[in-house]
C-alpha cells in the first residue's frame, strides 16, 4: 500500500544585514560619548559655579 502525502517544507531564513548593524552600533555610541561628555561638563565647569 502506497501513502501520498503532500509534505509542505517552509524553509525561514533569517538574514543579518552586518552593515546596518554597526552603523546602529556606531550610531549609539556616539549617542552615549556626547551624553557622558555634556555630564561631565556639567559637573566639571557648571557645577563649581554655584
Amino acid at each position: 500500500m502506497s501513502r501520498d502525502v503532500d509534505v509542505e517544507r517552509k524553509n525561514v531564513e533569517t538574514k543579518k544585514d552586518i552593515g546596518k548593524v554597526a552603523s546602529t552600533f556606531i550610531k549609539y555610541a556616539a549617542y552615549l560619548i556626547m551624553f557622558f561628555g555634556f555630564l561631565w561638563f556639567l559637573v566639571a565647569y557648571v557645577f563649581p559655579l554655584f
